[in-house]
This record gives C-alpha cells, sequence and structure tokens, in this order.
C-alpha cells in the first residue's frame, strides 16, 4: 500500500502527462496501470478494466502480457541493441522482407520510431522530389478535414482538425485541406446514392484552385479514426486516386491506426482497390511492445533517390535517430507471427460485423445515438441532441458517459478536444484478440453507461 502511494505521489509530483489538464490532479489520483493480460488491465489500486482502446491509443493490437515478444526483444538487444539507420540489422532486413509481402507494390521501408515521424519523413520525402524533378515547384501537400497525422508541427499542418491546432501556429506553409467523407454530416448537403461523390470530387477542385503545377501529394488516412470514425464510400477512393495519376501527385496513405490488421484487412487501403505511392504505419506494427514507425514507398519512389549519383543532393537526407534501434523490427516480427499463428486480421473482421451489429441494435434503444459507423475493430457512436436536425451532443456528455464506462470497468475512447462542437463521438478499438464474449461485455456497459448519462442530465 504504501509503495503504490508513493508512486502515485511520485507521478503527481513529476510526470507531465498526454492531453492531460493537470489542475484535476489536485483533487484525483492520476490512474496509474501497472499490469495487462489480454484485454485486461490492472490499476495501481488492484482494480480491473477490459480495455476497448488497445491501450488508449489504438496500438496493442494483440493484447497484453504477450511473453513470446518480451523474449524476442530481450534476445534481440542481448545481440545487438542499435546500430545508425545507413547500417543494416537483422531484425530490420527480416521485417521489412515480411512486411512488404503483405503490401503487392511496394517495396522499400525507411524506419522511424512514430506516427508523426514518419509522416514527416513522407512530406520530406515529397518536398525534395519538388525540387529535384521541378526547382521545388509542386511543394504543396493536399490533406483532408478531420483527419490526423501527428503532433510535430508539419504533421500538425497536415491534420484537420482544429481544435488539436489551437495555440501552436503559425503552421508550415504549404499544406493545404479538402472536404472530409462523412456521409452524416455531409459538407455538400447531398446523401449517397443521389451524389457525385462531391467529397472525392473537391480533391480537383482544390487542386485546380491551388494550381496543378504545385501540389505535390495528398495524404490522407485510409479510414478517419480519431476525427470520427469515418469509412469512406466504396467509390471513394478510386476516385481519389484517379485524380492524383491525372495530376502526378503521390498518393500518400497514413495507416498509423488503421494498419495491421484493424479494419479487419491487412491494410485499410486494401479494401479499396488502390495502388498507393506512400504508406506509414506505427501503432500496431509492434502492437506497443516497442517504438517503432515505418515510411514504405514504390520502387519508383526510392529509385528517384538515386538517379543522380553525383549529385550531392540526390539521396535522401534524412536521420531517425531510434529508427536504428532493433527492439522495434524484432517485436514486430513476433507481433506479425502471433497475427498470422492466430489469424487475428481475420478474426477483426469477423468480431468487428458482430460488434457493429450490436451497435446497431443499441441504437434502437437510444435515440441519443445519431449514427453507427466503422469497419473491423473500429468503430464509432456519434450521439447527437436530435436525430432529424443531428444537433451534437456537448462533448461534456461524451465525456460522461466514457466516465461511466470507466467507473463500471470498461475503458471506451471518444473524440477529444479535436473538433469545433463535434466531440460527440465514442470510439471502440479493442485489440484483435476480442471474443463475442468481450464485446458482448463492451456494448452492454454501454448500454447501462447511457442509461445512466441521461437519467443524471434529466434527458
Amino acid at each position: 500500500m504504501q509503495r503504490t502511494q508513493n508512486i502515485v505521489e511520485a507521478d503527481r509530483a513529476h510526470v507531465w502527462h498526454h492531453l492531460t489538464q493537470h489542475h484535476g490532479f489536485a483533487s484525483a489520483d492520476p490512474m496509474i496501470i501497472v499490469s495487462g493480460h489480454g484485454m485486461q488491465v490492472t490499476d495501481a489500486n488492484g482494480r480491473t478494466y477490459l480495455d476497448a482502446t488497445a491501450g488508449g491509443v489504438w496500438s496493442v493490437n494483440v493484447g497484453f502480457g504477450r511473453k513470446e515478444i518480451a523474449d524476442a526483444v530481450q534476445r534481440q538487444l542481448v545481440e545487438m541493441c542499435f546500430f545508425a539507420g545507413s547500417y543494416g540489422t537483422v531484425p530490420g532486413a527480416e521485417f521489412a522482407d515480411q512486411l512488404l509481402g503483405l503490401m503487392p507494390g511496394m517495396e522499400r521501408v525507411f524506419f522511424s520510431s512514430s506516427g508523426s515521424e514518419a509522416n514527416e519523413k513522407a512530406y520530406k520525402m515529397t518536398r525534395q522530389l519538388a525540387h529535384k524533378q521541378g526547382q521545388g515547384k509542386k511543394y504543396k501537400i493536399i490533406y483532408r478535414d478531420r483527419d490526423y497525422h501527428g503532433t510535430t508541427l508539419g504533421a500538425l499542418s497536415s491534420t484537420g482538425q482544429a481544435e488539436r491546432k489551437e495555440q501552436y501556429g503559425p503552421y508550415v506553409p504549404g499544406f493545404v485541406e479538402f472536404s472530409h467523407c462523412c456521409c452524416y454530416r455531409c459538407p455538400f448537403g447531398k446523401e449517397y446514392g443521389n451524389c457525385n461523390i462531391e467529397c472525392a470530387q473537391d480533391l480537383e477542385t482544390v487542386i485546380q484552385r491551388e494550381g496543378p503545377e504545385s501540389v505535390g501529394a495528398v495524404v490522407l488516412e485510409p479510414i478517419t479514426a480519431g476525427g470520427g470514425v469515418i469509412p469512406p464510400v466504396p467509390e471513394y477512393f478510386p476516385i481519389i486516386e484517379a485524380i492524383c495519376r491525372k495530376y502526378d501527385l503521390l498518393l500518400h496513405i497514413d495507416e498509423v491506426v488503421c494498419g495491421l490488421g484493424r479494419t479487419g484487412a491487412w491494410f485499410g487501403y486494401q479494401h479499396y482497390g488502390v495502388s498507393p505511392d506512400i504508406v506509414t504505419l506505427a501503432k500496431g506494427v509492434a502492437s506497443g511492445y516497442a517504438a517503432i514507425s515505418c515510411t514504405v514507398t514504390t520502387g519508383d519512389v526510392f529509385d528517384a533517390f538515386r538517379s543522380d549519383p553525383d549529385d550531392r543532393l540526390s539521396y535522401f537526407r534524412d536521420i531517425s535517430t531510434f529508427g536504428g534501434c532493433t527492439a522495434g523490427p524484432a517485436a514486430a516480427l513476433e507481433n506479425l507471427a502471433i497475427m498470422e499463428r492466430e489469424q487475428l486480421v481475420q478474426n477483426a473482421a469477423n468480431q468487428g460485423e458482430y460488434l457493429l451489429g450490436h451497435l446497431h441494435e443499441l441504437a434502437d434503444k437510444h435515440a441519443v445515438i445519431g449514427d453507427v459507423r466503422g469497419k473491423g475493430l473500429l468503430a464509432g457512436i456519434e450521439l447527437v441532441r436530435n436525430r432529424e436536425t443531428k444537433e451534437a451532443v456537448e462533448e461534456s456528455y461524451a465525456m460522461g458517459v466514457q466516465r461511466r464506462c470507466l467507473e463500471e470497468g470498461v475503458m471506451v475512447g471518444r473524440t477529444n478536444r479535436s473538433l469545433p462542437n463535434l466531440n460527440n463521438t465514442v470510439i471502440l478499438s479493442p485489440a484483435l484478440i476480442a471474443t463475442k464474449r468481450d464485446i458482448d461485455e463492451i456494448v452492454a456497459c454501454l448500454d447501462r453507461s447511457l442509461r445512466y448519462v441521461d437519467q443524471q442530465r434529466g434527458d
């Protein structure tokens, strides 16, 4: 008991937490997570929770307590822990080979240590190619409203979430936004089935407005994740890709959340039959057991950086210190082995269908649920005051649902201070090992929590 209190006090006194207003710690202890097994985690007070967030930020795809990953990392660190990324390592080569076997058309992997960093590498590739191939003219990068690409200034400049960007400007020039693709809140006032997929066509409108000669790439998530879980309609990505090819733009797919099985396919873009030029990965690559991210490119992108051997500026002049740490690819190799052995991608597809079916049933019971969206084990429940007007509940309502779920022993996520007046989506992203029993428990807890919050507020 004394050690637990010492840990809490040390945390309160010295740790600066992510996304946290620390003024609240004056009246409530920080939650300290001390252990985990499968989908269960335990805090410093001995209370156990069912985690429907894969570690809080959709990362721990294979669940907690995987000794085989820890053992693989331990063996590798004793053998060779680190060497600069200008050299090769055994797990780096082996993991790149196995990863690319799952990504037909992609040929090279650049290692770094976070999703933000992976996206920064992609942006630098785009900018450098603009200089190599056209005096720097095609430097602009178009991103999508409601998508999220990271916390660095470059990645935040390409993020379509206004509240996350507040107080961090001015931003990096050359990043331009186009419309989101949420049918429930269509920015063009249309309905799917009676539209021309204007949300995709808007990309060409923006390219024309900016000048095609100035645009080098488009970056977007295959399924918008933190911006409200928004899967595009089937026609969306073929239109996006056709526009990219028409204007000679790099198609950059940010798979930091969706990659490695989350959506019921190895990669989210594989649901839509497109061929990206750049794919960025992190989170589920090693299921959070070690830091690793990947910027994956086609052979054409890679070859463009070795076409001028006598030019001192021709190669990709970038470095990521901890891209040379072998723990990441060692963990990633074992992570892949587990996913293949236990068929977790197929499980994500199967259990995701089961989850979405039960969430639609939940919507029939709760008028506050305006829309249910998702694919695989990535689901969003958008909460509204009025289904006809689609007036969003205030963020405090979604916070109340999340808090009540936690009190009942289930961790869920939500849109968090990201979208003005639209932080109203509860998000579920359980580990890919989830069973029907886990999903039943999650949905039942949501049912009780929605009723509780309504009763407390008198709705």
